[in-house]
């Protein structure tokens, strides 16, 4: 039986995620797979706008890379943990059954629109101010409720929401806390 726990950390564009599953992974001394390092050129449904209109079936967000990389590591069996940063927590049919726990960090959005604007401008390069205005669009278009959506969906499968605005330290803790009430 094997006994290494997958936990999930979702929540939007520029919740947190990313920088709070390479901080508990550091801390616990365990793997962890991001999703941006999976994706591929069709990843994504073609007209996400389209897909936003016929219910957002996150299913339909491919990540057969990120299936396999996770599927590998549980095999190993050897971590008590594996952190993953999962956008949509167990709502994705081809992940589902090897999630055991899923954190939503559900922040507010203009708090996670300013830190995708902060990446680009911490950054700078030519192409910066032209991505900061294609996103916007986008984001005024139908990234926003998109967002709302996915979010929606994740939070009925959470097992631990953090909704609080807090800092990367006091998220960590919140969540480690929160480990250590779990069976391991």
């Amino acid at each position: 039986m094997n006994s290494t726990k997958v936990i999930a950390i979702s929540g939007v564009s520029g919740a947190g995620k990313t920088t709070i599953v390479k901080l508990l992974a550091s801390e616990f001394n365990c793997p962890f797979l991001l999703f941006d390092d999976h994706t591929e050129e069709d990843t994504y449904p073609q007209d996400m706008k389209t897909w936003l209109k016929n219910g957002a079936n996150v299913s339909l967000i491919k990540t057969p890379r990120l299936v396999r990389a996770l599927d590998e590591l549980i095999s190993r069996d050897t971590d008590t943990y594996i952190f993953l940063e999962e956008p949509f927590g167990k709502k994705r049919d081809s992940l589902s059954h090897l999630i055991d726990y899923v954190v939503l960090l559900d922040q507010p959005l203009e708090l996670c629109l300013m830190r995708i604007i902060k990446r680009h401008t911490d950054h700078p390069n030519s192409k910066s101010l032209n991505r900061i205005a294609s996103f916007l669009a986008k984001y005024e278009d139908y990234f926003r409720d998109i967002y709302i959506s996915a979010v929606s969906q994740v939070r009925k499968d959470s097992d631990l929401i953090i909704s609080e605005a807090l800092s990367v330290k006091e998220t960590t803790s919140q969540i480690d806390q929160w480990l250590n009430t779990i069976e391991r």
